[in-house]
């Protein structure tokens, strides 16, 4: 998938453009329908299918005291639009000036700097142009006079409840882990850079890679069965989250560890991504090292039998 920052690149490099446009936050099944539209209607008419998404989230701009907490970082974000079979994302940052666009003028740029705009695909919730102002209803009566068409995406429920970005951040940060990933259409993950720690697990027998997340939403302390992907391959694992209490000092500080089974290559400075599967227990304070050792063994043997039976 081409990345492009500006209409002007997007022009040079597409044609017949379907558009699906929305921030995408965690690329949830709601998200993935909008944008399967637009990738569905391209092909049919040997067209290209490109997301127009937002850098940063609208929020951190027009209100950052009550900015969400974020499910995916742009380069993850982009990560998995990418494995949504889209040609091309156009990549726009928003700005104090970019929120100042009254939505009739964000639209005319929209048709007039894509190559021959099919049409526009949108969720049923999104808002756009100066003060949220513009939404489907003003799209739709555009339409003709610029020769798209605007096409609204009902909302995806799962059960009773609507799947949102939301709902997906909560579900995470209560536990959730099944209904999260129900509403993904894959195990929540997350993506992050690997950074040298203390060698602590190393020194226990289990060597971890301690890893800087580049999303903001983690689910609680403990200790979960993960996927781990290292470039093209994909390993079992098992992650740590939380403060360490057998070892914290007088700050602890809230890492995420993660110890990659049948392993033993350096990663520092690498992404990688990790997706989680299952908790094994809460994190717990243990009278000796010995005592964690034969607790982390156990949570090592009943991750290989989890991932085992997943295969």
């Amino acid at each position: 998938m081409q990345v492009f920052r500006t209409f002007e690149e997007l022009a040079k490099h597409s044609q017949k453009v379907c558009v699906a446009i929305g921030v995408f936050d965690g690329v949830h099944l709601g998200h993935q329908r909008v944008m399967g539209q637009a990738r569905d209607d391209a092909r049919a008419t040997n067209g290209t299918a490109v997301v127009l998404t937002f850098d940063p989230h609208p929020m951190r701009v027009l209100q950052p005291d009550k900015a969400p907490l974020l499910l995916t970082s742009t380069d993850h974000k982009l990560a998995l639009i990418d494995k949504l079979g889209m040609n091309a994302c156009l990549l726009l940052t928003f700005d104090k000036p970019f929120s100042l666009t009254p939505p009739e003028q964000f639209i005319n740029a929209v048709a007039h700097q894509t190559n021959q705009l099919q049409e526009i695909c949108v969720g049923t919730r999104f808002r756009f142009g100066h003060n949220r102002a513009g939404d489907v209803r003003l799209m739709e009566a555009l339409a003709p006079q610029y020769g798209f068409v605007a096409k609204e995406i009902k909302s995806v429920m799962l059960a009773e409840e609507m799947i949102s970005s939301t709902a997906v951040r909560q579900h995470v940060l209560n536990g959730r882990l099944d209904r999260a990933a129900a509403m993904l259409g894959r195990s929540f993950s997350i993506l992050g850079t690997v950074e040298p720690g203390d060698h602590r697990g190393r020194e226990l027998g289990f060597p971890t890679a301690n890893l800087n997340p580049h999303n903001e939403v983690l689910p609680p302390d403990g200790v979960y069965t993960v996927r781990v992907i290292v470039g093209e391959e994909q390993f079992g694992g098992v992650v740590n989250i939380g403060v360490r209490p057998t070892f914290a000092g007088t700050q602890p500080r809230r890492t995420l560890e993660v110890h990659i089974l049948d392993f033993a290559r350096e990663l520092y400075g690498q992404n990688v991504e990790v997706l989680f599967l299952s908790k094994l227990r809460d994190e717990q304070r243990f009278a000796s090292v010995e005592a964690l050792k034969t607790q982390i063994a156990a949570d090592v043997h009943a991750a290989r039998q989890i991932l085992g039976r997943q295969r």
